[in-house]
């Protein structure tokens, strides 16, 4: 059968499983209903010696799949800030698998330079940072910290006389690296894959909703004689809390140190004119990371790195062979500004979500998220016997369950695990202040009330059925 015809018909099974995932999202049971034996047995079998029918590997995998596969795009999935994928960027990157660009040089797909060129104008415009400013689309938030991370490595050491890009680290001057005693372990992983190691790090101080102490950064650059880069944080992943970015930007100036911003959600709050204070002084950085997953709700793959100085960003990354196509000036290459080289077009759904937002969706859905968070926060106080850990500053909500007479974090945990098996609402748990709570993000553009109150509903009879048992 002619190929363009398959490849078209099994876009067509693709759509209609697609279709039916979609439409029964709202009401679907938020864990997996399978197992991992399960899923091992239906997904599993011996690589035959011949093909099988693309209609049929693509029917096939949609069936197997399905009972294993978790609602995290639906309105009631509240673990890990994990958003999901509004209207236009979900299709825009259906398009992007077809059209298959390598989004590595500007030679490989003219579009998809120029759609994150156009992309990243308008990122640096909504989330209020310097115009001059590079952008590079990654993977994620990991990748997007490893991004701006390296670019300040490059910056301190190159101020310190060393070429660390042309001599590598061997017998290069000390780099310092300083961050919050609750920063996100992917700052730790990405100074890790940089070379500089976990144990140069040294933790600042926080306060009681785990934002970096001005003073007691101070106290620490005191010590800190050399290169440095300090490590802020735009949303704690735990209580949503913000580092005091006009009080540490001026720390970091007297110091000369790269200050870089992991704002993996955090960071949207600047599209909002009811949360922009939360975020004030953050411009004042030198390099920013966030996730278009979380709050653009862009499907996966999404992360954005920002840098000020587009020379620090692109020196790290910069390649050249002689098989390559050199730009006449003025296209975007956008491996410069990446650690991948060939890369899906990942831009097309980031342009179509800002394109179908706007200014003010984009708003209203961050602003909508947190309300949502403070509405889930006061149902489950009027539940009795529930704490609220934190301040609900944005959309993070830490609860802890304290019935008479029990040990509060083992009950914690308990009522966690129930309200994970009912499948109305998923969410996990964490460790906050040596005390066992569960973390509620609200991340999703189609949340609605009634899906709060459901869910609320659900995690209030699971601790009266907790209490009981």
């Amino acid at each position: 059968m002619d190929e363009p015809i398959v490849s078209i018909q099994c876009l067509e099974r693709a759509a209609g499983h697609a279709s039916r995932f979609l439409t029964g999202l709202r009401e679907r049971s938020v864990r997996a209903a399978a197992g991992l034996d399960e899923l091992r047995k239906a997904l599993g079998a011996p690589l035959g010696e011949r093909g099988v029918d693309p209609r049929q590997v693509v029917d096939a995998l949609a069936a197997a799949a399905e009972p294993g596969l978790v609602a995290s795009a639906g309105p009631r999935y509240f673990g890990f800030v994990i958003g999901g994928g509004v209207p236009a960027a979900l299709a825009a990157d259906w398009l992007a698998a077809t059209w298959d660009q390598d989004a590595g040089l500007y030679a490989c797909g003219p579009s998809a330079a120029v759609v994150e060129e156009v992309a990243a104008e308008w990122l640096l415009d909504l989330l209020r940072l310097p115009r001059g400013a590079s952008v590079g689309f990654v993977t994620g938030g990991q990748m997007a910290n490893y991004t701006g991370l390296i670019a300040g490595r490059h910056a301190v050491l190159a101020r310190a006389g060393w070429d660390v890009e042309e001599a590598g680290l061997a017998g290069a001057p000390r780099v310092h690296l300083v961050i919050g005693a609750e920063a996100h372990v992917t700052i730790v992983t990405a100074l890790r894959m940089l070379g500089l190691g976990s144990r140069e790090i040294q933790r600042v101080a926080v306060d009681g909703q785990g934002r970096m102490r001005a003073d007691a950064l101070r106290d620490v650059l005191a010590r800190c004689d050399g290169p440095t880069i300090v490590c802020a944080q735009a949303g704690n992943v735990n209580t949503g809390a913000f580092d005091p970015f006009d009080e540490i930007v001026p720390v970091c100036r007297e110091r000369s140190a790269w200050l870089h911003v992991d704002g993996a959600f955090g960071l949207w709050a600047a599209a909002s004119p009811e949360l922009r204070a939360l975020v004030k002084g953050v411009d004042g950085a030198d390099s920013w990371a966030t996730d278009g997953h979380k709050w653009l709700n862009v499907p996966y793959d999404s992360g954005i790195a920002i840098v000020r100085d587009p020379d620090a960003h692109r020196a790290p990354f910069r390649a050249t062979a002689s098989y390559l196509v050199q730009t006449r000036g003025g296209e975007r290459d956008e491996q410069d500004y990446v650690p991948e080289f060939s890369r899906r077009a990942r831009g097309f759904a980031i342009y179509a979500a800002l394109r179908s937002l706007g200014r003010a969706g984009v708003a209203e859905m961050v602003e909508r998220c947190c309300s949502l968070a403070r509405r889930m926060a006061e149902r489950l106080r009027e539940g009795g016997g529930v704490r609220i850990l934190n301040d609900v500053v944005l959309n993070q909500v830490l609860a802890r369950f304290e019935p008479a007479g029990r040990d509060a974090d083992a009950f914690t945990k308990a009522v966690i695990e129930r309200v994970q098996r009912d499948g109305t609402c998923w969410l996990g748990g964490t460790r906050w202040r040596e005390q066992q709570a569960m973390r509620v993000s609200v991340c999703n553009w189609s949340t609605s009330e009634d899906d709060i109150d459901r869910s609320a509903d659900a995690i209030l009879r699971a601790a009266r059925e907790e209490e009981a048992h």
